[in-house]
């Protein structure tokens, strides 16, 4: 479209994974059973941690916020990549993917604000076991959960508004199979700096915020650990913290292979987009339920269930 002397961009044109009519069909039904197994998993994990009242305390309450935010997460970008992959047409409105760069925005920083809440309880369990319950009230939880729910709508807020006041007058050809900052920054015609500062700010004041928070948390635990002469003690603590570790290192080590490198389109690239939008989502709930005894001893609970018959 023609604005004046200056051709507008109405529609991004997302060139995904590849075009091999074989490899789509391939690339479809491998994305769609992970993301079958994805909303399975965290979703399971939500109704276990809902329905078993041996999980009702703080730490299951933000693994049930965990669950939902992986959940919503895969539904942002799988969907999309799914149906363009069996569309000839795989062009994407400018409304469409403003909306989905912010959902990206706000889930990612939620769930690194999420993240350090977790470790903050944990901190509060091993280091103050007395004072546990009375530090980590119901009160207390929601609004930690609020808050990150907050800071991460109000995050992808901006940047998306910033990002939206750039002109695109083409090309219109986006490197990727989902509409993210850094391929749709490439594209832009006008001075994209506001744009790159704002998300590099978010990044920096979110992401080393809360990576402050999870290591002196963590430092504590672990400096606790040490202290206590009962090996029994120490092993249960480092069971516990363990499965946490494990998703902040695949969410921290994903996220800043996907967005501290240059964009290029390079098929790395798309790797690590892959491995952060669509492999990530599965893992949470797998490593929470395989490496957590509570976890599964629900779970056996609730299959063991004899569904009651009404009439």
């Amino acid at each position: 479209m023609e604005v004046g002397n200056r051709t507008t961009v109405t529609a991004f044109v997302l060139l995904g994974l590849s075009n091999n009519p074989l490899i789509q069909g391939v690339l479809f039904v491998l994305f769609l059973v992970i993301y079958l197994l994805t909303l399975t998993g965290n979703l399971l994990v939500l109704l276990v941690i809902s329905t078993d009242s041996h999980l009702h305390s703080p730490m299951y309450f933000f693994l049930r916020h965990l669950s939902f935010l992986d959940a919503f997460y895969s539904s942002i970008i799988v969907p999309k990549l799914l149906e363009n992959l069996l569309s000839k047409k795989k062009t994407i409105s400018l409304l469409e993917c403003f909306t989905q760069i912010s959902l990206v925005i706000i889930s990612g920083a939620t769930e690194a604000c999420l993240l350090a809440v977790m470790a903050y309880d944990r901190f509060q369990a091993v280091c103050h076991p007395l004072l546990y319950m009375v530090a980590m009230n119901r009160k207390v939880c929601t609004g930690l959960v609020g808050a990150s729910w907050a800071i991460g709508i109000g995050t992808g807020l901006v940047d998306t508004i910033f990002l939206a006041q750039q002109h695109f007058c083409g090309p219109n050809l986006v490197h990727s199979f989902a509409c993210e900052a850094p391929p749709v920054l490439l594209l832009a015609c006008s001075d994209p700096y506001i744009s790159i500062a704002s998300i590099f700010t978010t990044m920096m004041v979110l992401g080393l915020g809360n990576f402050v928070l999870l290591l002196g948390s963590y430092t504590r635990i672990i400096t606790t650990a040490l202290g206590i002469n009962s090996a029994t003690g120490r092993n249960k603590i480092f069971s516990t913290c363990s499965s946490h570790i494990l998703v902040v290192t695949i969410f921290y080590g994903s996220g800043i292979f996907r967005y501290m490198t240059p964009a290029s389109g390079s098929a790395l690239e798309q790797v690590l987009s892959v491995q952060y939008s669509v492999v990530t989502p599965l893992l949470n709930p797998l490593i929470y339920s395989l490496k957590n005894q509570e976890v599964k001893a629900a779970l056996r609970r609730m299959l063991a269930r004899k569904p009651r018959l009404t009439f």
